[in-house]
């Protein structure tokens, strides 16, 4: 079976028809009517763009709504079954590939867990992944499916020693061109994003972080990350490193030597479970449910706390946040337990110069990386802004 796009996702679509997209799935469904007021387009040149969107399948009609007087308008949303992409989330313990339809719901997942990524395991993982959720489409459907959108660590080689690698395993992700190689496998066009800026993507677009103008995002994964909003867009920076937390000094015996990746990670969970004879596995074998780890996990929740609330301190007094989200890879008991951990730490710091923001939990857990991939295709291919088209 190929995988490649069909007519559909071979043309370019011009900025009109993006911007309807845009529109419709922004706001959920709008007439024609609202089309052209918003968007400042006479009635039929809002009723063809519509029309030709309608007749691709992108579109279709909702309820009519009977106003006042004259005939009833009938809005128009977005087709779910329109338009499909496939997110990859490779992370150091575990790989996710999920399918995603045109509305942003996952329709099928696939997931390993494993000691390290190993380029060739995530390279088959994918291709056999990619393989079996296309095939769960409907053969009518399959041409629609329009890439894979790959979330992972930046310079992932760099970790070996801090997930357990043998000495050099990880080497072989440097210059591996893993776009490439999924690219040549599946067929499908391919892209690239870090781990936590797609999670950012993710809650921004599909989560908690719709309808917030400016947010600072956390995502406690393996490592600690996260991302940046202002203005409905995620910001990435010159170098894509923009929202690395991870690196964002804490107060330790040395200066320069703890960082917040050393505090509020769930690495350190699971170093504190193996100190305590226990198993750590469970953590990313069953990411919505570790059971019950006792007070080891009483113990690391208050240190994320403690380590989250200044690091929201040191973020708000550069960048005047007024609302921070956390999420990660955990089950969403534990989340909501880090959230009023940190609320809890915020309220005894000084916080003189800064407005305190609002924390809120976020809303796509562990799926958030592997969503925010999936995003990547669709955006690219069918809305104005990659990082604006759900919110």
């Amino acid at each position: 079976m190929s995988l490649r796009g069909g007519s559909n996702q071979a043309r370019v679509r011009d900025h009109n028809e993006r911007l309807v997209l845009s529109l419709i799935r922004r706001n959920g469904s709008l007439s024609k009517a609202q089309i052209a007021r918003i968007a400042g387009f006479s009635a039929q040149t809002a009723t063809v763009i519509m029309r030709s969107l309608e007749q691709e399948q992108l579109l279709v009609r909702d309820k009519p709504v009977r106003g006042k007087v004259g005939q009833p308008s009938v809005p128009m949303r977005l087709n779910p079954d329109g338009v499909f992409s496939l997110g990859l989330k490779v992370g150091r313990r575990s790989a996710d590939l999920v399918l995603m339809d045109f509305v942003g719901s996952i329709t099928e997942r696939r997931r390993i867990a494993y000691s390290f990524p190993g380029t060739e395991q995530v390279v088959d993982f994918v291709t056999r992944g990619a393989r079996e959720l296309g095939g769960t489409l409907p053969p009518e459907h399959r041409s629609r499916l329009s890439g894979l959108g790959i979330a992972m660590p930046f310079e992932i080689w760099k970790w070996g020693e801090q997930v357990g690698a043998p000495e050099g395993k990880m080497r072989a992700w440097e210059g591996f061109d893993l776009k490439g190689a999924i690219f040549r496998a599946t067929g499908l066009e391919t892209f690239l994003e870090n781990d936590a800026t797609a999670g950012c993507s993710a809650e921004l677009l599909l989560g908690n972080g719709h309808g917030s103008e400016n947010f600072c995002y956390f995502h406690v994964g393996f490592f600690i990350g996260g991302g940046i909003v202002l203005n409905h867009h995620v910001i990435t920076g010159p170098t894509g490193n923009a929202g690395s937390f991870g690196a964002m000094p804490m107060a330790g015996d040395k200066p320069g030597t703890v960082s917040l990746i050393d505090r509020a990670s769930i690495h350190v969970l699971a170093n504190l479970m193996q100190e305590n004879g226990q198993n750590p596995e469970i953590l990313w074998q069953r990411p919505d449910d570790w059971g019950d780890p006792g007070p080891v996990l009483d113990s690391w929740i208050t240190l994320v706390g403690d380590s989250l609330a200044t690091a929201i301190v040191a973020t708000c007094s550069v960048i005047d946040f007024t609302e921070i989200i956390i999420d990660g890879g955990m089950p969403e008991s534990v989340r909501a337990r880090i959230v009023q951990s940190t609320r809890s730490h915020l309220e005894a710091m000084d916080v003189t110069g800064i407005a305190k923001p609002l924390i809120r939990e976020g809303s796509i857990g562990p799926n958030a990386p592997a969503m925010g991939g999936a995003i990547l295709p669709i955006a690219t291919r069918y809305f104005i802004n990659p990082t604006a088209i759900y919110n």
